[in-house]
């Protein structure tokens, strides 16, 4: 099944530093620009080939997010479809991140 959550959600999770497991998917250029601090990144071009190596546990939380949210429901909808059980979209993306206000780093 795949959750959504808002990043006001999702920084709580952050901020408590519960056991999630955080990704971006957008592209390394992108992430370049500014990401969120605690995510690991798995561009979705690369993600079939990546995901394996950094999400071991298909029974974690998973939270992923995009630039809005529409990259980041694909990799869902694919980690979903190789048996991974507890997945979070994050609504909005960095956008909405950063329109909340809430920090970013860059590279």
């Amino acid at each position: 099944m795949i959750h959504e959550c808002t990043v006001s959600e999702l920084k709580q999770k952050l901020d408590a530093k519960e056991n999630i497991q955080f990704i971006d998917c957008r592209e390394e250029a992108e992430w370049n620009e500014a990401n969120i601090p605690g995510a690991t990144l798995i561009p979705l071009s690369e993600f079939e080939a990546k995901y394996e190596s950094v999400l071991k546990d298909k029974n974690a939380p998973i939270y992923i997010h995009c630039r809005s949210g529409k990259r980041s429901m694909n990799a869902c909808m694919f980690l979903l479809s190789k048996g991974y059980s507890n997945l979070t979209n994050v609504e909005g993306g960095i956008m909405s991140w950063m329109d909340a206000g809430y920090p970013t780093k860059n590279g």
